[in-house]
């Protein structure tokens, strides 16, 4: 298996799989297929924060975006960072590491571009393991209700949340 960088010819089986793969999940499917297509036209997007997993057949097996958000203070001073939103596997390869492959090779990437951390709406159980602590940890808050356990952070190096704190800020292709 190989984890590359994202082409523009993989999209629609990325779309297809991105589908498959949520529809297969205890919440559903929630639109993350159209959430990727409107990060990709963003301001912000950057194709090296895009990956895929690759099997031997030279398929698609996994995917993961990262793109910009921001932690806002108090003083309404902001701090850029990353969020994942979506990590997906195909349905036949869920459970071999994939993910986990995947959100590490873009935490790489993240850190070489200088970002401070990447947050995470997520499973509990699955993002510590890489981790991945509640955000509330490091008085960061997410825009909206949502459990603690679910709402992650991870600095991308030390001291990268020191004297920070606020509200997450996602860009508009998450409030679209």
């Amino acid at each position: 298996m190989q984890i590359r960088t994202i082409n523009k010819k993989d999209f629609l089986k990325v779309d297809k799989m991105i589908r498959e793969a949520f529809e297969h999940t205890e919440r559903g499917y929630g639109n993350e297929a159209e959430l990727v297509n409107k990060i990709r036209a963003s301001d912000t997007y950057n194709p090296a924060l895009e990956m895929v997993a690759v099997d031997d057949e030279n398929s698609i097996v996994g995917h993961g975006l990262l793109s910009e958000v921001e932690i806002v203070d108090s003083v309404r001073v902001s701090y850029v960072g990353l969020v994942l939103a979506p990590l997906a596997v195909e349905v036949g390869h869920q459970g071999e590491g994939i993910g986990s492959k995947i959100l590490i090779e873009l935490e790489k990437i993240a850190k070489e571009l200088h970002y401070r951390f990447i947050s995470i709406l997520g499973h509990p159980e699955y993002y510590p393991r890489l981790g991945y602590v509640p955000a509330s940890k490091y008085s960061v808050e997410a825009p909206f209700a949502v459990p603690d356990e679910m709402f992650m952070i991870k600095p991308l190096y030390e001291d990268a949340l020191d004297s920070i704190s606020g509200t997450i800020k996602y860009s508009d292709a998450f409030n679209e």
